[in-house]
């Protein structure tokens, strides 16, 4: 979640909201993404969707089971879509999101049928930090209005 956090930073330096996400094969980092919705003018760069294209294309495989998604903020139902489509073997994140967070906050992705697929979750991983950063960044925001 270390290096999550890194990719965090540089979302938040580059006027981001400060999402960062690795994701891992056994104890190799596959790939590493934050937040480009901004920069990119695309509603769909959220951190998660840019590492699980990179971790496919590096693995040569749609299929990422084996893989373990690390990421600051619990992810989205897009995000959390994709996660459970590309069959990841385990999510791990730092801080829930009440608003619209899709693993346990305000709907529960890992464990609807629908998907055919089940995660390993673990949640609460720095979670202190990884929800700091995003306190500072909106803090900063609200100051400007």
């Amino acid at each position: 979640m270390a290096e999550a956090l890194v990719e965090a930073e540089k979302a938040f330096d580059e006027g981001e909201v400060p999402v960062g996400c690795v994701i891992t094969s056994g104890e190799n980092i596959i790939c590493r993404a934050h937040n480009q919705r901004e920069s990119r003018c695309d509603p769909t760069g959220h951190a998660e969707i840019i590492a699980l294209r990179k971790a496919g294309s590096e693995l040569g495989t749609r299929v990422l089971s084996s893989c373990t998604l690390y990421v600051t903020f619990e992810p989205c139902p897009m995000c959390m879509s994709a996660i459970m489509l590309a069959r990841v073997g385990r999510l791990v994140f730092g801080c829930s999101d009440p608003k619209i967070g899709a693993v346990h906050s305000r709907w529960n992705f890992p464990t609807d049928p629908a998907f055919g697929h089940s995660i390993r979750v673990t949640a609460g991983v720095l979670e202190s930090e990884c929800r700091g950063i995003l306190e500072r960044f909106f803090s900063g925001v609200r100051a400007k209005f």
